[in-house]
């Protein structure tokens, strides 16, 4: 059965934010804003410009800045799309710091948490949240996100202060209830994080989160540990970008401009390069591919990467940010020591194709990295 698929527009509501992260990348100001006719002009174009292959209707996302200081428009958009789309299928997203939800806007969002749902952004234990996020974690009603989403989860980025604590801080987002975190992000940035101290503080970490899960098999890390390692073993591989970036994912900036996705913004690139940008032919998926990793590198199937974020970083979509490469692979070594140490616990999780295909991974992934950390690991 084929698996339906939803459009992902994004709207900037907001280049205003009152947290100042210590990872941010963004440029902040509290003058840009989107007003409720440009707004209805974007909705407008998206709900008329939906394309063919998005058969479950639209899931737009409502960013910033912190997005819900724009509270009343973000209301009045979802009454006004609701009111004059009400036939085509939709469901609303919002990524908040959960710092400025009041009484009025919580009573509104439960109501309609069928339909409008929050993701949070939390980095940890209190020390590590605070320090990464401006004192931030007392601001947030986590109790609030839990009974409302209780499968939501949520979303942490490491910097190089949290790096260190990275199995109690995932180990106490589990504590507090959340089963799932949806991704645990690297923090974009200048510094490398192949340098020999990131891999010596992250070994134990990920040694002890392997443990971690391989004794509470209910939880999970989608992105990080949750990696589908048995597609490295394709025959063929696809030239295909990593995301729906000019295609699948349009953003639409405080002016109604449009971008090709959340992360080409004029929030994080100048004029000059925007423009570069939008020259680009979206559709050509071999400006996106490259090609020392499509040629060189097993993990290529399945190793993440961020199309704007390498253009910010090299100049170009072509060249990936190779300065995560080792991390990558390190973090790999124990994603596929977790799923051996399963298979052999349980060989019965997996059906017999995709459990040969892992099994085949496994091995490749041991014997083409292992000697590469050995003086780390032993």
């Amino acid at each position: 059965m084929k698996k339906k698929l939803r459009f992902l527009p994004t709207i900037c509501v907001t280049h205003n934010c009152n947290l100042d992260c210590v990872y941010c990348y963004q440029k902040h100001d509290t003058k840009s804003r989107m007003s409720l006719s440009v707004g209805k002009e974007c909705f407008d174009y998206i709900f008329n410009n939906i394309p063919d292959y998005a058969t479950d209707g639209v899931e737009l996302g409502f960013i910033g800045g912190e997005p819900l200081l724009e509270f009343e428009l973000i209301k009045n958009l979802y009454e006004y799309s609701h009111e004059k789309y009400s036939n085509i299928k939709q469901i609303f997203y919002a990524t908040t710091n959960g710092t400025v939800l009041t009484d009025e806007m919580k009573a509104w969002i439960t109501e309609h948490r069928e339909s409008f749902v929050l993701g949070l952004s939390l980095d940890g234990t209190r020390e590590c949240h605070n320090i990464n996020r401006s004192n931030s974690f007392d601001k947030i009603d986590i109790n609030f996100f839990l009974k409302n989403w209780p499968n939501q989860g949520v979303k942490m980025t490491i910097s190089e202060y949290s790096l260190p604590h990275l199995a109690d801080n995932i180990k106490f987002l589990h504590s507090l209830g959340f089963k799932n975190i949806r991704g645990v992000n690297l923090a974009e940035g200048d510094f490398h994080w192949d340098d020999d101290k990131y891999i010596k503080f992250i070994i134990p970490q990920l040694a002890e989160l392997v443990d971690f899960y391989l004794k509470h098999e209910n939880l999970n890390i989608d992105q990080m540990f949750d990696k589908r390692i048995e597609h490295c073993e394709a025959k063929e591989r696809q030239k295909k970008k990593w995301c729906g970036i000019g295609t699948g994912c349009p953003f639409f900036d405080v002016d109604g401009k449009r971008y090709p996705c959340s992360f080409i913004s004029p929030m994080t690139f100048q004029p000059e390069d925007i423009s570069k940008i939008l020259a680009t032919n979206f559709s050509n998926d071999e400006a996106f591919v490259d090609d020392e990793c499509f040629n060189t590198c097993y993990i290529y199937p399945m190793c993440p990467t961020c199309s704007g974020a390498n253009y910010k970083k090299n100049g170009t979509f072509k060249v990936r940010d190779k300065s995560r490469c080792r991390i990558q692979k390190l973090i790999t070594l124990f994603v596929a020591d977790l799923q051996a140490k399963k298979i052999a616990k349980n060989p019965k999780i997996y059906d017999e194709k995709t459990l040969y295909y892992k099994i085949e991974a496994i091995k490749n992934i041991r014997s083409k990295f292992l000697h590469e950390f050995k003086d780390y690991l032993s």
